[in-house]
């Protein structure tokens, strides 16, 4: 029997997108509400739609999974949860594979079809999308998301809040002198990153270049 009960924090694109992965990981019926501050609508897809304190009120105890893409806007809704004591539900897709030495913090969601091999650490509320592949020895920061289709090779630390767009390849670094992609990071869809980047910049292109500071 099904005792999981969650709370999806979002109710766009990829907040269905989490309930999917939900519903194939417990069943349907699992997720309980969407959770939208400044909701437009009272249900999505037949499934209740409640503002924050709504939440509170009706489902004390209820796991939240933070269905939101963005990692700065992830990071402040997390601690939000934290202060009104919620729990994080982590959340694998039964079609994830990956070893027996990865580490995964609270609240990360790793969606159908990702391949992680060996020695990794997830941070909390990591997103790791549909078809990633992630090498060995890769760390990963907290509220850092990882777009459809991101591949990451071997030694590789990716910093905190790093956003990295649809199709990104980041190439390895090695032992002695892992390849650092810094806190803040957007790096553009398509691009490959070959060198460290500086924080709070955007990278983009073929290979991957600065473009902007934020």
């Amino acid at each position: 029997m099904n005792n999981v009960n969650i709370a999806v924090y979002g109710a766009g694109g990829f907040a269905r997108e989490v309930t999917w992965l939900i519903e194939r990981s417990y069943g349907i019926g699992t997720v309980k509400c969407y959770v939208d501050d400044n909701k437009f609508q009272n249900e999505l897809k037949g499934i209740p739609v409640l503002t924050f304190n709504e939440v509170i009120a009706s489902h004390p105890g209820i796991e939240i999974a933070l269905g939101i893409g963005a990692p700065a806007t992830r990071k402040i809704l997390a601690a939000k949860c934290t202060e009104s004591g919620l729990q994080f539900a982590r959340l694998i897709d039964p079609g994830v594979s990956m070893s027996s030495s990865v580490d995964i913090g609270a609240g990360a969601i790793i969606c159908n079809g990702s391949i992680l091999t060996v020695d990794i650490s997830i941070a909390e509320h990591v997103h790791i999308n549909l078809d990633c592949t992630i090498g060995h020895d890769v760390k990963i920061g907290a509220y850092t998301t990882l777009s459809p289709g991101v591949h990451v090779s071997g030694n590789v630390h990716i910093g905190e809040e790093v956003y990295v767009g649809t199709g990104a390849t980041i190439i390895n670094g090695n032992e002695d002198e892992p390849l650092i992609i810094a806190d803040r990071t957007v790096i553009g869809a398509g691009a490959c990153v070959t060198k460290p980047t500086e924080a709070g910049c955007l990278y983009a292109g073929l290979p991957a270049v600065l473009k902007k500071r934020y």
